[in-house]
């Protein structure tokens, strides 16, 4: 594969996963990193990438208008041209369209809410990139921080295949940057957001140089990458107030297994009840005395004195 152009395909049966939008923020994050020369194809019939990149005052990434007959001719043109990476936005529906760009990816990116409506969505789409035999990875978009369900979701997902070890969370400047056609990265290179996006084009650069590499001795030469503790393990954050660490830990999607029951797991068990507010009483039992049954209620305890563990018999 040296020398010609890697194909990354974004797809999802589910709308509203995210596909454009992550799609968009690699294609420039890659841009920005030197990965470049990028090319994008939008393959979806409601145009959200081409009208995304209409309104953009760079011209990096390009984008090249193709048909979806004629992609494996185009994608031969593209890296003729010099362009290293191509970046493939797709419909949200499984159709033959979706099959037949999946037949010309290097890799095949995934992108997927915490969500059982997308839990129970990513299957066929999975079938399909299992059946050509084509890596696939998952990202986690749209996360709500602490969440339960994000890691429910991870887990559920890494039954199935790679799960990218970043990422993307719910915030209003993914949406608010592309307006005009930028990211967030562009907007704002120091914000949380942006640091997730540069964390993920990383992880699946690293990805696409594996691939790349026709000796695996070509990799003894690159410098290690980063550790997993440095990437996704946070250290305690001095100050932290009790509103942000206690932020959502109350709401239905974080209770334990709600990510799973959507996949027809059981619901989990309701939560035991808390005291009444006008009880005194601590749910400590401080009794010194057995004072017998309540008033009013028979006594149905064993009398006599039978050694314990031993059946009565009569």
């Amino acid at each position: 594969m040296a020398g010609k152009a890697q194909v990354v395909v974004f797809a999802s049966q589910k709308g509203g996963s995210g596909k454009t939008t992550v799609s968009a923020h690699m294609a420039v994050q890659a841009e920005l990193s030197g990965a470049g020369p990028v090319a994008l194809i939008d393959t979806d019939p409601q145009g959200s990438m081409a009208k995304w990149w209409n309104a953009r005052a760079s011209a990096a990434p390009a984008f090249a208008r193709i048909s979806v007959p004629d992609l494996g001719r185009d994608i031969e043109l593209l890296s003729d041209a010099g362009y290293r990476l191509i970046i493939i936005d797709t419909p949200p529906a499984v159709t033959s369209t979706i099959a037949e760009v999946i037949t010309h990816a290097d890799l095949v990116v995934l992108p997927t809410r915490p969500s059982p409506h997308d839990l129970r969505a990513v299957g066929p789409t999975v079938d399909i990139v299992q059946m050509q035999d084509k890596p696939l990875v998952f990202v986690i978009n749209s996360a709500t921080a602490r969440a339960r369900i994000t890691g429910e979701t991870a887990v559920a997902l890494s039954q199935h295949g790679t799960v990218a070890p970043v990422t993307l969370h719910h915030r209003v400047d993914f949406a608010a940057s592309m307006i005009d056609g930028r990211t967030v990265g562009e907007v704002s290179d120091t914000s949380r957001s942006a640091a997730e996006v540069a964390n993920l084009w990383a992880y699946l650069e690293d990805r696409l140089m594996r691939m790349r590499a026709s000796d695996p001795r070509d990799l003894i030469d690159r410098p290690p990458r980063s550790t997993f503790e440095a990437d996704i393990l946070s250290p305690a954050t001095a100050g932290m107030s009790s509103q942000e660490l206690d932020e959502d830990e109350d709401a239905l999607e974080n209770q334990p297994g709600y990510a799973l029951a959507g996949m027809g797991a059981p619901p989990p068990p309701p939560p035991a009840p808390e005291p009444s507010a006008n009880s005194n009483w601590d749910g400590i039992d401080r009794r010194k005395a057995d004072t017998g049954p309540p008033p009013g209620k028979p006594d149905r305890r064993r009398l006599g004195h039978q050694p314990f563990g031993r059946r009565f018999t009569a």
